[in-house]
């Protein structure tokens, strides 16, 4: 194949680069400045060591609401896993909930990317937190940074259909994308270079990773051959799914995978889509949430092939002096489906690439209540709003898992599944769950079922004002709203606190989006099943107003019989009849 030429020609190729990008080509694969100023007592990092801390799985933040004038900020350390599929054995739980109560703020967090990140951290304790991890069978390595981060899959351990499958394909290709050079610094870091930990990928990816060092895949960079030395221009999202689930969000990543299995659950292909992303700016046109376009399907032996070169692509013609502008989204959007197929094809992939073959009707699935694993073996998922584990709950939680070594896998909807419980241990789980106020983990309160919220205040650097601490709150006052109105079916509600979309707050049926202090963008018009962009409506209302701002649209939605779900409305009455809606009449 040729050597590949764009409009942002590969940075390791010699383009002049940024001050963030030569930053990454200095740090000797994501080493310095890190290990000068892990040692230097300072209680944090300099703002070139933030920026590499984050491929190693970790964000620097201070406490917003300790902050005082003339005095240091309270710095702290946030950090996540790498759990493809959102997996977690017992013993990996137990050391994340234990490192939470003694070097953490004491609680953890379930994320909308299927993994678990604590909060609280000081620098001193970093490599302690991070070196047990490892020593724990974990990882925390590029959970966060520009690069491939937690590949995503339907937390559900079933054995039947394509759900097999699509979770051993997603830990294949955590594996495949692993930066192989920055894997070793990773390892000096923070387990003083105990390479007995590295990740051992299995065939075919073995194979398939010995092949980045030919034609365009090939970044020029012997040590780190598919990233090279100055890595991706911006995070990249993989996810992977079954037939008709979308548990994943899937047209939200950079890559989705469809997975089809013969009748004895082998591989037979995926049908592929690629570009999508919800980051965007506040009054920056030019940034925006796009849902991904379909690429085609291609066959199993070449599925993980596809998946390198589309990562290889991205890293040659990315956006590289515009950080914002940097997402592979951008580039499909600017260029297109048409352009991005046949350079890939050109450049970096030379097996076939048909059409779509045809998918069921997609689901929003949860998994929520009690379900057959296996012969003889169960799981049952927990709701748990916003994700966050903290206090009894906590602690209770703990001692189930430790009892019956349970593994815990977390959905893309910040839930929680208990998983390989023997059918001598459904009623004690049972039990021990009712204790801590969990008795119908089929049946949580409706609009809280699915709803999402980022973090946001008061640790998030980004965030403008709350999101998972307003929740609650927010959630309590629309249930009351539509029983008062005698509206009985249900919204999908996420909220942010600030544009970027942690939460994919637009593929909500109503999505809130931090636009101030207590000041929300309302969009609308996402789908229940997560296959239809929101469009914004308002740009900043106070959240005391939602209530009189949503009435007149739920009024017209209720006219409407109720047979549609809001989403749907929406997109039906159009939106020039909604934003009247929306508009007060004084």
């Amino acid at each position: 194949m040729s050597t590949p030429a764009g409009p942002f020609p590969s940075i390791a190729a010699g383009t002049e680069r940024s001050k963030f990008e030569q930053l990454k080509a200095d740090s000797d694969y994501l080493k310095e400045p890190l290990r000068t100023e892990l040692a230097n007592g300072k209680p944090n990092f300099s703002e070139g060591g933030v920026q590499l801390l984050k491929f190693h799985g970790s964000y620097q933040q201070d406490n917003r609401e300790n902050r005082q004038k003339g005095k240091d900020k309270d710095w702290q350390m946030m950090l996540r896993l790498r759990s493809p599929g959102g997996r977690v054995p017992a013993q990996l739980f137990l050391a994340m909930d234990e490192l939470a109560d003694r070097l953490g703020n004491g609680t953890l967090r379930a994320t909308t990317r299927q993994t678990f990140q604590m909060h609280g951290v000081a620098k001193a304790d970093l490599k302690e937190v991070i070196g047990t991890i490892i020593r724990s069978l974990g990882s925390t390595l590029a959970a966060c940074g520009d690069i491939n981060r937690n590949v995503m899959a339907p937390a559900a351990p079933f054995e039947k259909g394509a759900y097999p499958a699509a979770r051993q394909l997603a830990n294949q290709i955590a594996d495949l994308l692993v930066p192989v050079a920055a894997e070793g610094s990773y390892l000096d870091l923070w387990v003083d270079g105990e390479l007995s930990f590295r990740i051992k990928p299995q065939a075919p990816v073995k194979a398939v990773r010995s092949r980045q060092q030919e034609g365009g895949v090939f970044s020029g960079d012997a040590n780190e051959p598919l990233y090279g030395t100055t890595f991706l221009p911006r995070k990249f999202k993989v996810a992977v799914t079954a037939p008709g689930d979308n548990s994943v969000d899937l047209l939200t990543q950079d890559i989705g995978l469809v997975a089809f299995t013969d009748a004895s659950g082998s591989l037979r292909g995926c049908n592929v889509y690629v570009g999508g992303g919800m980051g965007r700016t506040h009054n920056k046109e030019e940034t925006f949430a796009r849902t991904a376009d379909p690429l085609g399907y291609v066959a199993a032996e070449h599925v993980l092939d596809l998946v390198q070169a589309i990562v290889a692509l991205q890293r040659d013609h990315g956006d590289r002096q515009q950080r914002r502008h940097s997402r592979m989204k951008y580039l499909i959007h600017e260029r297109g489906i048409a352009w991005f197929k046949s350079e890939l094809k050109t450049h970096y992939f030379s097996h076939p690439i048909k059409g779509l073959r045809q998918e069921p009707k997609v689901k929003l699935e949860d998994y929520l209540g009690w379900h057959r694993q296996s012969s003889g073996l169960w799981f049952v998922g927990i709701p748990l709003l916003s994700g966050r584990l903290a206090g009894p709950f906590k602690a209770g939680l703990r001692r189930l898992v430790e009892t019956y070594q349970l593994e815990i896998r977390v959905t893309p909807n910040q839930d929680l599944l208990l998983c390989n419980i023997g059918s001598a241990q459904r009623s004690s789980v049972r039990e021990g769950l009712a204790a801590l106020g969990v008795e119908s983990p089929e049946a949580p309160a409706a609009l809280a079922r699915h709803a999402l919220a980022c973090p946001a205040l008061p640790l998030c650097g980004l965030a403008v004002t709350e999101a998972e601490r307003g929740l609650p709150a927010i959630l309590e006052r629309l249930e009351a709203q539509l029983q008062r109105l005698e509206i009985e079916k249900s919204i999908l509600v996420r909220v942010t606190g600030c544009p970027n979309g942690c939460a994919r707050p637009y593929m909500a049926e109503l999505g809130l989006v931090g636009s101030g202090p207590d000041l929300y963008q309302v969009w609308l018009g996402g789908a229940p099943n997560l296959t239809r962009l929101a469009e914004p409506y308002l740009d900043r209302v106070p959240l005391e107003d939602l209530e009189t701002t949503l009435e007149p649209l739920l009024l017209s939605w209720k006219a409407a019989g109720g047979r549609r779900s809001l989403g749907d409305h929406v997109v039906k009455l159009g939106r020039d009849a909604v934003g009247a809606l929306l508009t007060p009449t004084t």
